[in-house]
């Protein structure tokens, strides 16, 4: 009986064994799924390529936050120097004077940008007319293709204490002129104005696209249970799109350090030059500038660093309340 028993797992485990011979390694079946989808891989392919090229390649570079680095040496014969950069950035008394307009700026952007095409979103969606709706969304989405030069031009057309139109009309009115470019206690909440007035409606893609995947037999449930326009936003909309706000916040405290060079850049002058110096237009100044490649290179990484830490503290923080997160 011991015997028979014996025989018949041996025969089990030969079954099983030749079984596994005739499955495809690893290989073998990742080539396979690659031939089967290989239009949807073709698809990705120029998305892919950009990553690779303007993303992971350029990561070898990171080691230069770490030497003397000389274009004339090269990366292999420029000398180290450890955390020397990072603890000259550090030190430097400029270090939190920057670190505070950078923060106070993308905080701004956070609480009064980010909330808006949420909103928008939402109201465009409880528009009935579509060619009403789709009007207003082609107007909200034109600022996004406009350049910030276009941008900042507008704005100084607007806003010039010389000759702008709104100091124009102020002084009509019999009132005094106001600083509006120079004047540095404004500066942060004009910056965040002007990204509204660009991206607002840009952003309501994301969030129109998400709403109208929301079942409609649950507004449907709502209106039989007596809930009113606003009573159905907030118990249906709202939670049913909550992921993906969720998950853009997430995105976007990962670039809370970049508030966007070529917007400061333009609107900076002397007046506002205490409030307007952030970390991109110092890695300018000192790197591009004053040819400190290996210093402004460290000041990336720190950006960098920040970033990456914020996107995973914040993913935890919400797979900790059930949400999904990004990964």
């Amino acid at each position: 009986m011991a015997d028979q028993n014996t025989n018949t797992q041996e025969q089990k485990y030969v079954s099983v064994y030749n079984e596994l011979q005739k499955r495809p390694g690893k290989g073998k079946r990742l080539w396979r799924s690659i031939l089967k989808d290989k239009y949807l891989y073709l698809l990705a392919l120029p998305g892919l390529l950009y990553f690779l090229i303007f993303k992971y390649v350029p990561m070898w570079g990171i080691i230069i936050s770490f030497q003397d680095y000389s274009p004339f040496m090269g990366l292999r014969g420029s000398p180290w120097v450890g955390f020397e950069h990072f603890e000259r950035l550090f030190s430097n008394s400029d270090f939190w004077i920057i670190l505070r307009n950078t923060l106070a700026i993308s905080f701004l952007n956070l609480a009064l940008f980010f909330p808006l095409p949420i909103i928008l979103a939402v109201l465009l969606n409880e528009l009935r007319s579509q060619v009403y709706k789709r009007t207003v969304q082609s107007i909200v989405y034109l600022p996004h293709f406009l350049s910030w030069v276009i941008i900042v031009s507008l704005s100084f057309l607007m806003l010039s204490r010389s000759d702008g139109i709104i100091n124009q009309l102020i002084e009509h009115f019999g009132f005094a002129k106001f600083d509006f470019l120079t004047n540095p206690n404004i500066f942060w909440l004009l910056l965040t104005s002007q990204s509204i007035w660009k991206e607002a409606g840009w952003g309501t893609i994301i969030f129109l696209a998400a709403i109208a995947g929301v079942n409609t037999e649950l507004y449907e449930a709502a209106k039989i249970d007596g809930a009113n326009r606003f009573r159905q936003i907030w118990h249906v909309t709202l939670p049913a799109i909550r992921n993906v706000i969720i998950i853009l916040l997430i995105l976007r405290l990962g670039d809370i350090m970049e508030v966007g060079f070529e917007q400061v850049f333009l609107m900076y002058n002397g007046a506002v030059a205490n409030v307007a110096e952030v970390f991109d237009t110092y890695v300018y100044r000192v790197g591009i500038q004053q040819g400190q490649f290996s210093y402004s290179t460290a000041v990336g990484l720190f950006k960098s660093i920040v970033g990456l830490v914020l996107v995973v503290v914040a993913n935890r923080m919400a797979k900790k309340v059930g949400e999904e997160g990004i990964y």
